[in-house]
């Protein structure tokens, strides 16, 4: 049996992995910044809610192999969503015990870079806005790190995508 994963954030960009994946939505989940003492910044995770559906991509587990996945994405748990696909799909979240408070974290902005260029690049132009709009938690704020970049898989941007990331978190910026 195929298995396979959700990506909902940094894993829509293709070129921050050399997964082969494919668009795909997701119901009942919401994107939420979260914070757990494993990193200093705070990052994606979903919490379950009827009301939303996400964007998002899904790929096969590289020879079905979960290791490396589990690895780029420790901290999270896997939760199984196959009933909405046609391969055993899971989506990774973190767990509710592992969270912390997030005052002490912020959103890098290397890390919302990769996301957004890759909402960019699989949806057009409205994948960046359904990322803002299907995504909590924004009231940590964004800290600049473009010009040194904290987050290990960061992307160089065009003039239009940093135009574009810049306009849509305006309102966001610590």
């Amino acid at each position: 049996m195929t298995r396979a994963f959700f990506g909902y954030g940094s894993l829509v960009n293709s070129r921050t992995h050399d997964f082969i994946a494919t668009p795909a939505h997701l119901s009942g989940w919401r994107r939420t910044w979260c914070a757990t003492t494993h990193r200093d910044a705070a990052f994606l995770s979903v919490d379950p809610d009827p009301d939303t559906t996400l964007m998002g991509v899904t790929a096969p587990v590289p020879g079905t192999n979960w290791a490396d996945l589990d690895q780029r994405e420790a901290a999270y748990d896997r939760i199984d969503v196959s009933l909405q696909f046609s391969a055993q799909t899971v989506v990774y979240s973190v767990p509710h015990h592992s969270k912390t408070d997030l005052s002490d974290h912020s959103i890098w902005l290397s890390y919302l870079d990769v996301v957004l260029q890759g909402y960019l690049h699989v949806f057009g132009p409205d994948g960046p806005a359904h990322f803002m709009e299907t995504t909590d938690g924004w009231e940590i704020g964004i800290t600049d790190d473009r010009a040194v970049p904290r987050y290990p898989r960061a992307q160089s941007l065009s003039d239009d995508e940093i135009a574009m990331v810049n306009a849509l978190t305006s309102t966001y910026w610590r």
